[in-house]
């Protein structure tokens, strides 16, 4: 056993797509279970599915990938923002985890090694692991257990990440993969993700990092 663990956070309305995000069809199944595939596939002892808005229907629509390595928790209170995702998903951890990776559940083109490295980092003695794709934010990111009180603090839909600015000890990697900025936000988004459309993908982009936290952090890998 590890001691690492994954949280994929698919507790969100989806406002901007309309509603029934995570349930619309992505390559043949619903985009909720293609996101957790990925996190799936992380070097994890547990993935823990954070489930809220509509929470029935994704639940059932995980059903097919469950099992002893995937376990849902519900969030009462996913209305206040990314923030109460995250905390729900950190309470539902064992006691003896040690880190976790944290995986959205509206980005089904992450690389499904994505994980890897970042969880490496930690086993090296990062606080924390993220990744950049030119100079900007990308996912997924992993925490080690010494952050999970300042994560359980966040509020609204502060995510994770707004604990890394300037903050000595965090391992940053670079990335190439357009998967580890893009989300599924609207509706035309679901016919977007081919890489030969590079124009498509850059608006997806602007649109992604202008949601991120912004940082001037350096690109490459920053040792703890």
């Amino acid at each position: 056993m590890s001691g690492f663990h994954a949280l994929l956070l698919a507790a969100g309305a989806g406002t901007r797509f309309g509603g029934g995000k995570l349930l619309a069809p992505w390559r043949g199944e619903p985009l909720v279970r293609a996101a957790a595939r990925i996190a799936l596939a992380a070097p994890v002892d547990l993935c823990i599915a954070v489930t809220g808005c509509d929470a029935e229907r994704v639940e059932a629509a995980l059903a097919p990938v469950r099992g002893d390595r995937l376990i849902l928790a519900r969030c009462p209170d996913w209305g206040d923002g990314l923030s109460a995702s995250l905390r729900c998903g950190l309470r539902a951890l064992p006691r003896t985890s040690r880190g976790v990776v944290v995986f959205l559940a509206d980005m089904p083109l992450v690389p499904p090694g994505a994980a890897a490295p970042l969880l490496d980092a930690l086993e090296r003695g990062a606080i924390a692991a993220e990744y950049r794709r030119g100079g900007q934010p990308a996912h997924p990111v992993a925490f080690a257990r010494d952050l999970y009180p300042e994560l359980a603090l966040l509020r609204g839909d502060q995510g994770g990440r707004a604990l890394l600015p300037g903050r000595a000890g965090v391992a940053r990697l670079t990335t190439g993969e357009p998967g580890a900025v893009l989300d599924i936000d609207r509706r035309s988004d679901l016919d977007a993700p081919a890489r030969s459309e590079p124009r498509r993908l850059a608006m997806m982009r602007d649109r992604s990092l202008a949601r991120a936290t912004p940082s001037g952090e350096q690109e490459g890998v920053e040792p703890p």
